[in-house]
């Protein structure tokens, strides 16, 4: 990327309990406190790497791409960039109450502090609780049980006042351009993790789907299995509708896309597919384990590089912009193509609800 002349700056920032544990007398958020600190670094020293601190994009994927939502919508975020990237934003977004009941079921498993405990032993804690207490238990964590995890930004309403959805559709961040999108299969990814294990589908569909969900499943897909329609609830539910209502949600400058290129029957269009892509990495052992080495992957990683460093260097991406009235949609395969709501049944399904913070 820094070859197509923009100047790229990746940094590092806590995560885990470390980055989103509820701490009392500490601020909830760390993780993103840390980077509108690293923004703040750019604005003051990337002019001596030759970059521009007055055009400054951000971009991340998944749990990245949920940060890039959240400094959409932080005050203490706002003027250090002008243009965003999200690709595959997370849903979940949890209360002070959430992150304290977990941090609680850290403390219990520590015998101590938080504040007492060595940073590797936090960590420890933290994947302990999310595997062995929230996973697989949504009766008490409610949609964290599905996605078995214990940590997520916090709405706290001051380092993070809303949810990123409603944030922008009262509109925050309407002076920055943004390209937000996601991939066909997002979920593809885990359900190959899961090796055939029975899956929760009416649990799922009752917890994390608004009504009706089922019907509109079944009627999108009726050969597929519960197996099958778990899977495209579960990547609706983590990362296709967020990305797809954030893009609605957005009153500023938008455009979205989706990554239809299946490469493989094992993966599809799955769930961080499109990473090695955006950075040309075409050779590395992700790139070519998620598509088989397919010769289609050196110019479907072009269109996503030309893509990218081309809206940080404009504010251009290369088509047209989402409209929530048309939702046109660039769609990244062998051969791209732009649609008109290419997944428009899980889109005016999920718009009934959208994503509340999960208490």
């Amino acid at each position: 990327m820094a070859g197509r002349g923009v100047v790229v700056v990746t940094f590092n920032h806590r995560i885990g309990f470390e980055g989103y544990g509820h701490v009392a007398g500490a601020p909830d958020n760390r993780a993103l406190l840390d980077q509108v600190a690293a923004l703040r670094w750019v604005r003051e020293n990337v002019a001596a790497f030759g970059g521009d601190p007055g055009k400054v994009t951000v971009f991340g994927q998944s749990a990245g791409a949920a940060a890039i939502a959240c400094l959409l919508a932080m005050p203490a975020a706002e003027g250090l960039f002008g243009r965003a990237v999200a690709q595959s934003v997370s849903s979940m977004f949890v209360t002070p109450a959430h992150a304290a009941r977990v941090t609680a079921e850290v403390e219990r498993r520590l015998g101590r502090s938080p504040r007492d405990s060595a940073p590797e032993v936090l960590v420890a804690a933290g994947e302990d609780v999310a595997t062995q207490v929230i996973a697989g238990d949504p009766g008490r964590w409610g949609p964290m049980g599905y996605a078995g995890l214990a940590f997520a930004p916090v709405v706290d309403g001051e380092v993070l006042p809303d949810t990123p959805w409603n944030a922008l559709t009262a509109g925050a961040a309407r002076d920055v351009e943004l390209v937000v999108g996601f991939t066909r299969d997002e979920f593809r990814l885990f359900a190959s993790m899961l090796g055939g294990r029975p899956v929760d589908l009416a649990g799922a569909l009752a917890t994390l789907a608004p009504g009706g969900a089922e019907e509109v499943y079944r009627r999108m897909r009726p050969e597929a299995s519960d197996a099958e329609l778990y899977e495209v609830l579960m990547s609706d539910w983590m990362f296709r509708m967020p990305s797809a209502l954030l893009a609605d949600a957005h009153t500023g400058t938008t455009y979205a896309y989706e990554l239809t290129w299946s490469p493989t029957d094992t993966f599809r269009a799955c769930h961080g597919l499109e990473v090695p892509l955006v950075f040309g990495n075409v050779g590395d052992e992700m790139a070519v384990g998620l598509t088989g080495g397919s010769p289609d992957l050196p110019k479907v990683s072009e269109q996503f590089v030309a893509a990218w460093t081309g809206f940080a260097a404009t504010g251009d991406p290369g088509w047209p912009r989402h409209d929530p009235a048309t939702a046109v949609t660039r769609l990244f395969d062998a051969v791209p193509s732009d649609a008109e709501d290419p997944e428009a049944a899980s889109r005016a399904l999920w718009s009934r609800t959208g994503f509340p913070v999960i208490g």
